[in-house]
């Protein structure tokens, strides 16, 4: 019998972070350095190979606009596709609330709950990681893309 699990992706930047989660406990997890577009069909197609999912759930921004657009056309398609819902938090979750880049000097912060841009001269070096722990708490069926600014 495949195991019941939910689906986290991080498709903010590379490498690409995907965990599935049993009982909210990180089980397993793929990385990987390709492109959004063309990874993301073949991972979650073994996923449900796998597994049953459950839920999916995704860092909606900010971030590169290009890659919250296709992780959320994707996702979206195939949470109507397969019935499966569909959950979104910001990305902050994931990187120890540092700020992400937006354009040249231009970073995104979150300062307290709102969501802001600041022009940074020192680069700060972001990444992302995969909870051990999925909060529920921490997401919202409000999955629309937080892009930030519009599209450069």
């Amino acid at each position: 019998m495949r195991k019941n699990v939910e689906l986290l992706f991080i498709t903010l930047s590379s490498p690409i972070l995907i965990g599935v989660y049993e009982d909210t406990k990180l089980i397993d997890s793929v990385v990987s350095e390709e492109k959004s577009s063309d990874i993301l069909p073949k991972i979650f197609e073994e996923m449900l190979n796998k597994y049953n999912v459950k839920a999916l759930f995704y860092s909606n921004g900010p971030g590169s606009f290009m890659a919250i657009k296709i992780a959320y056309i994707f996702l979206k398609s195939m949470s109507i596709l397969k019935n499966i819902p569909l959950f979104a938090t910001d990305a902050f979750n994931f990187n120890e609330n540092n700020p992400i880049k937006a354009i040249g000097k231009l970073y995104f912060v979150k300062v307290a709950s709102e969501i802001e841009t600041q022009k940074l001269e020192i680069a700060p070096v972001v990444s992302f990681s995969l909870p051990n722990v999925l909060d529920y708490n921490e997401f919202d069926k409000q999955n629309a893309p937080i892009y930030g600014i519009g599209a450069v």
